[in-house]
């Protein structure tokens, strides 16, 4: 309550500050549950597919199972390479998968890549945007509780603690702020950051166990 009070009584200015902070934070905590569920999910299904995928010696099953994994990048990258392999093997089914037939699978798995990849790294730019930018906001509310003192002083005439400490306690405040909102999402965007990288790497594994398998079943 004493906080709330310090807040309540602060300047203009410095309320302002706090509240964009509140913002960032909130904001933040929210994109940091989001990105938790997704990027579990993400690695959960991928490891389920796989398995399926090693198991069967057939394409079509396959295709058929990855369905029930909406959540997995790797499935949705079979699927699109699955449904490339489909319409050459309609739009010719005598002629071998050759090199440039092979290209064109593969053009259709680099496609479905970028496009998980991006959905893999959705907003996570705004927890890098709240990590370094937060601080910032909440030293130019310290540097104006700061100034809002010493302008105290000025028209008081006085130095005494009762008439900096509110001034001083605003701008800690908004420092306090600053760094409550920049320190988890510093912290989830490094550790997410690693996470993606993991499932980038399985993704461009997946992609070349694709086209090996596509060469053998369909090669000459």
């Amino acid at each position: 309550m004493n906080f709330l009070r310090l807040i309540i009584e602060a300047n203009i200015v410095v309320q302002l500050v706090i509240l964009v902070l509140i913002f960032f934070s909130i904001f933040s905590w929210a994109v940091i549950f989001f990105k938790r569920t997704t990027l579990k999910s993400a690695f959960s299904q991928s490891e389920k597919f796989l398995k399926v995928f090693r198991k069967s010696n057939n394409l079509s099953d396959v295709n058929k199972a990855s369905r029930q994994y909406r959540g997995s990048p790797l499935a949705s990258l079979f699927q699109s390479g699955y449904k490339e392999l489909a319409y050459l093997s309609r739009s010719n089914p005598e002629r071998p998968l050759t090199l440039d037939r092979l290209e064109s699978v593969n053009r259709a798995l680099v496609k479905a890549s970028n496009n998980e990849i991006s959905k893999l790294e959705k907003m996570m730019s705004f927890l890098a945007t709240t990590g370094s930018v937060t601080p910032f906001i909440g030293l130019f509310g310290t540097v104006w509780g700061i100034m809002v003192a010493f302008q105290r002083i000025g028209i008081v005439k006085s130095a005494g603690l009762d008439i900096v400490a509110p001034g001083i306690a605003h701008a800690l405040i908004a420092t306090a702020a600053g760094l409550f909102a920049a320190i988890p999402a510093v912290i989830a965007y490094n550790h997410y950051l690693h996470r993606i990288k993991d499932m980038i790497t399985e993704i461009e594994d997946f992609s070349l166990e694709f086209l090996s398998i596509a060469e053998k079943l369909y090669g000459p």
